[in-house]
């Protein structure tokens, strides 16, 4: 089954997949407290907006350390609220309502989750028919097809490096790379899998 990029949340840790038929000529790479997902260097030219974004951002709060991640440009906002002191929740449904779904053949939705160091977890998305945010806790999945409303998953990863390669593994076509997060005692530890 195909079902396009997705995140992956639970109280412990989460994770996010690059999954696509159009563009897999992507990698993702770290950069300070983000990561990235952008094309590789033997990909051809393109100027589709969505293709390189900031996927995964982890950042102070005035309470909390939080992580968030997601599919697009939104993770940046989500980001900035909560460094701001928003509560997840309403910088999820903010940066999701005010980025709206994606503006392409597909209308693909938005997916996107945070994680605080208290162990408070939240998934939403944002589709042509819905806005939806949840707090789950119990690893979620939604992805932009096919599963694009929340649902249960069955994710075990005990560090950052498994949840990304577990979420690579997931049975679902066209694997790109994934990230992993994971909350440990000292903060956020996260990891990428960019596949072979």
């Amino acid at each position: 089954m195909y079902v396009g990029r997705f995140v992956v949340v639970g109280p412990e840790g989460g994770a996010y997949r690059v999954s696509s038929r159009s563009f897999p000529n992507r990698e993702l790479t770290a950069r300070d407290e983000a990561l990235t997902v952008g094309p590789t260097e033997d990909a051809p030219e393109t100027d589709n907006p969505y293709v390189s974004y900031n996927c995964l951002r982890v950042v102070e709060t005035p309470t909390v350390e939080t992580v968030a991640f997601g599919n697009g440009s939104h993770v940046d906002p989500i980001a900035e609220k909560l460094e701001l002191g928003y509560p997840a929740r309403d910088a999820l449904a903010e940066s999701l309502l005010a980025l709206d779904y994606e503006k392409d053949d597909y209308d693909t939705p938005r997916i996107a989750a945070t994680i605080g160091a208290d162990g408070e977890a939240l998934i939403g998305t944002v589709r042509k028919d819905a806005l939806l945010v949840e707090t789950v806790d119990e690893p979620t999945l939604v992805a932009t097809y096919e599963k694009n409303a929340p649902e249960p998953i069955d994710f075990e990863a005990e560090s950052a490096e498994a949840a990304a390669s577990e979420a690579y593994d997931l049975e679902f076509e066209h694997a790109v790379c994934a990230a992993g997060v994971v909350r440990t005692d000292d903060g956020f530890e996260t990891a990428i899998e960019n596949g072979d």
